[in-house]
């Protein structure tokens, strides 16, 4: 069909509910429905939780819009459930060589692409440059010193010195004990299994354990992504892993802490450990296979790219949101932006995270399994398991390890 010929209204999901990134969707479909006026572009935004529900129960509905946005792990079981069509066009039209090659590679299926990378960003530890200082303490380079600092530091409730989440509903519990896991060298699924009874993995579970017993308020045991991020905004925490999102939190909950704030790397179990990658989030847009307003789609999601809209879009949350394009890292106005250059040290530690790290449970290479893992709060259920009911770590893990890997089953059958 003709772009003149455009007439349609195409459904839109995205998961930016933090105001700047909202509106600025919003402010490019104005634009977009401007300049083709015969469009309507219908904007639904879910929270990442409620995103997934949406779309598992939307599919099997036929109820999923044109087009949307989505995590890695998200792809894989679109892709596994044939929902997705391949954007390669779109790829090609924006450039396929200003794309990172790893982001690239996780919507990819048998020599097609299924996603566009929109930005990424990395976890890191965060922390309190003041209230180290105070404590006379130097930035935590190991699990036990971080384990020391946040003890030391904890003072509640003015102050906590770690708040470690386990929320059903979210991933954070599964995250928490990912970063333990990969520090150490290994990783909670290999060969289509998940491992949580090996010495590393019960070293990492009783790690969080005790850490939520010394330095978490009891209510982190149900905290999801903004409850656990919430804290450390508003100054309640010294210690929190997050990416750049949050700087602007922080300026935005307590702008007189922005300048006591760092990002380090994840900690390490031996500080001669070697560094490794540990969580990468590439965030993704994709196309529903089912959307007979594919060019619309695709359109739409071109002019997200388009520079100088491109970079206002990173700009919503500066240091948060890392470019997909190499050539816009680069580029002098993104790198103008005043919170860029007054976090570079943090940005830049995040963005060698980024270059090394993946998903969870995609180290080695998109997988099924790795969307059942973080989507389904078995992990976070065992954690509350063994605090709430006194069950073991062993046989809490035993018992979550063995409902996971049936879920695998089921899903590979």
């Amino acid at each position: 069909m003709a772009k003149e010929n455009w007439r349609a209204k195409l459904p839109f999901w995205h998961s930016f509910t933090q105001g700047p990134r909202k509106q600025y969707i919003e402010d490019v479909a104005k634009e977009f429905v401007t300049e083709n006026p015969k469009v309507k572009i219908n904007i639904e935004t879910f929270a990442w939780p409620e995103f997934y529900t949406k779309w598992t129960t939307g599919l099997q509905a036929g109820q999923v819009p044109d087009a949307s946005t989505a995590l890695p792990n998200h792809v894989v079981e679109m892709l596994d459930a044939h929902a997705l069509a391949p954007v390669d066009d779109v790829i090609d039209d924006i450039g396929r060589n200003r794309f990172y090659d790893g982001p690239l590679r996780e919507g990819e299926q048998n020599k097609k692409h299924y996603s566009v990378p929109l930005y990424s960003h990395a976890q890191v530890m965060w922390y309190r440059k003041d209230l180290l200082k105070k404590n006379g303490l130097d930035v935590p380079a190991t699990w036990q010193e971080l384990m020391e600092a946040a003890d030391k530091i904890n003072n509640p409730p003015s102050v906590y010195g770690l708040s470690v989440p386990m929320g059903q509903g979210d991933m954070m519990a599964t995250r928490f004990l990912n970063f333990y896991v990969r520090s150490g060298g290994g990783t909670l699924l290999k060969d289509g299994k998940v491992d949580l009874t090996s010495d590393l993995a019960q070293e990492g579970i009783k790690y969080w354990i005790d850490m939520y017993k010394k330095t978490s308020p009891q209510g982190s045991i149900n905290f999801k992504v903004l409850d656990q991020a919430t804290l450390f905004y508003q100054g309640k925490t010294a210690f929190d892993f997050n990416s750049g999102f949050q700087i602007d939190g922080v300026a935005t909950n307590s702008p007189n802490l922005v300048d006591d704030i760092a990002a380090a790397p994840i900690p390490k179990i031996n500080e001669n450990d070697p560094d490794r990658g540990i969580e990468t989030s590439n965030i993704p847009i994709v196309i529903w296979k089912h959307s007979n307003k594919k060019a619309i789609a695709k359109a739409f999601i071109e002019k997200l790219y388009s520079e100088e809209d491109y970079i206002k879009f990173l700009h919503a949350v500066p240091g948060g949101m890392l470019p997909a394009l190499k050539d816009v890292a680069k580029n002098p106005k993104y790198l103008e932006n005043p919170i860029i250059q007054q976090f570079k040290s943090s940005i830049d530690t995040i963005q060698k995270s980024v270059n090394n790290g993946t998903a969870i449970g995609m180290e080695n290479g998109p997988n099924i399994e790795s969307g059942i893992l973080t989507s389904q709060s078995i992990i976070e259920k065992m954690f509350q398991d063994i605090v709430l009911k006194d069950e073991s770590v062993k046989e809490a893990s035993e018992k979550a390890e063995k409902e996971l890997n049936r879920l695998f089953e089921i899903s590979t059958k």
